[in-house]
């Protein structure tokens, strides 16, 4: 990445086993894409007046030369509270993944 990874808690004080995933998570996306100029992450609570506990979103913003990729997430509310963030963090970058691996292939076959 040309500049630094970004990361926002917004409704929660920063936690630093989520920034470590994170960071992990953020670095294998340049395994597909070398062309990321930066990434920016959004972690919040959007709602808080739920009775099943605390519900977490994610939101990524990759900017690369052909455009941006946005991926946000929200686990169901089936998830336990303590796995909940780990998990909206995982089907996050797994979303961003996808979009960055359809993104290569239509760049090689065009």
């Amino acid at each position: 990445m040309q500049i630094p990874l970004q990361i926002t808690f917004r409704g929660l004080s920063p936690l630093p086993g989520v920034g470590a995933l994170i960071n992990e998570r953020a670095s294998r996306l340049e395994r597909f894409s070398d062309r990321i100029i930066r990434c920016r992450v959004i972690v919040g609570v959007p709602h808080r007046h739920h009775r099943n506990g605390r519900r977490y979103s994610v939101h990524i913003d990759i900017t690369t030369p052909l455009g941006n990729i946005v991926a946000t997430r929200e686990p169901a509310c089936d998830a336990s509270n303590s796995d909940q963030l780990g998990v909206a963090v995982r089907e996050a970058f797994d979303a961003a993944t996808r979009q960055l691996e359809d993104d290569s292939r239509r760049r090689r076959s065009a």
